[in-house]
């Protein structure tokens, strides 16, 4: 397997989310076996913020010095992770010199977009995006993919790499369920992710339901969102043992998201003892199956799915247990690394 592993990702540096804390923790699980691991980010380049989400940085005009940077480094492996500027710099660097490459379908970038044009161009663009998706992966020699249900709907869409099913972990001594039943007036929903519409954050603050609101995150919409809904309870951006002590202070975690592939906050908060509320879509499906002691979905009715993930039966103890049986950060970089050199598939 290779010893010197480069990750070239436009998703790294300061940023929070779901891609920058699974590179993080493989990355961890790997230097732990000795393996030699490099990540260039955007912070390697000049970069620019995007003007509607000032917190991502994309580099500039990365080509000249990206190769410089690879051609020092002489990995044994490449694996590029998101399909921004640096990702396709990377991508164009080798499938012009024929030197295999793995990617990962993180980010459902099609849905993304049509989120943010006018409803008439939403079609065009979902389909337009996915296009240039699939030319992408299609030159990996595979692709890691986080669920089943991801993975059927790239295949339906044309993709023909080859997928690897890569999980996802959580730090079992950081998450695990409160030592005390929680006593309050009102149940505690908590929303824990980017504070953007991608997100459909504001189904979850539109919930009819009798309840105390918090949103633990940062994002372009948090300043509008404040004022907008003064009875909700926003901390910004929390990590470590805040982060923690949120999801313990919890009684049932939401997750409005209709586009995330996966979703590391619901395996932390199973993990805590929570149970989910969300919508039947990859990710929370994924994880929960039919397991009703897991929370409750729903194809249209988020409130529905609080009501019913306020009465799940099942232990916060059992949800942990469970939750820890399957998903392990040691196990899911030993994936990544046995797979991170494939045949070629033509």
């Amino acid at each position: 397997m290779p010893k010197r592993v480069l990750i070239i990702s436009d998703a790294w540096g300061g940023q929070i989310n779901g891609v920058v804390r699974t590179y993080q923790n493989i990355i961890a699980a790997l230097e732990a076996r000795n393996v030699d691991v490099r990540v260039i980010g955007p912070e390697d380049f000049r970069r620019i913020a995007l003007p509607f989400y000032k917190e991502i940085e994309l580099a500039i005009l990365p080509a000249r010095p990206l190769r410089r940077l690879i051609e020092d480094y002489a990995p044994d492996a490449i694996h590029i992770a998101v399909e921004g500027p640096l990702g396709w710099a990377a991508w164009r660097y080798c499938t012009a010199r024929g030197i295999p490459f793995t990617t990962a379908f993180h980010t459902d970038f099609a849905r993304y977009i049509a989120l943010r044009v006018p409803k008439f161009l939403s079609s065009f663009a979902e389909r337009s995006v996915m296009a240039v998706l699939r030319k992408f992966h299609n030159a990996s020699t595979c692709v890691f993919v986080a669920t089943a249900r991801i993975e059927q709907q790239l295949r339906d869409s044309g993709f023909t790499a080859p997928m690897v099913r890569l999980l996802r972990g959580v730090d079992y001594d950081l998450f695990y369920p409160a030592p005390l039943p929680k006593r309050a007036e009102l149940p505690r929903l908590l929303y824990v992710g980017r504070v953007s519409k991608e997100k459909n954050i504001e189904a979850f603050l539109n919930l009819p339901i009798a309840a105390e609101k918090i949103v633990v995150g940062d994002g372009p919409l948090l300043p509008h969102l404040r004022k907008a809904y003064g009875s909700v309870r926003f901390t910004g951006s929390l990590t470590g043992r805040a982060l923690a002590d949120a999801y313990r202070d919890a009684d049932v975690f939401v997750f409005p998201s209709r586009t995330d592939t996966f979703g590391i906050v619901l395996i932390e908060a199973l993990a805590s003892g929570l149970p989910i509320a969300a919508f039947d879509e990859p990710g929370p499906s994924d994880i929960m199956g039919h397991d009703p002691t897991l929370g409750a979905i729903s194809d249209t009715d988020l409130a529905d799915a609080v009501r019913r993930a306020l009465a799940a039966k099942g232990s916060p103890q059992e949800r942990h247990e469970k939750t820890k049986a399957r998903y392990s950060w040691p196990e899911v970089a030993d994936v990544f690394h046995k797979n991170l050199v494939c045949e070629s598939h033509g």
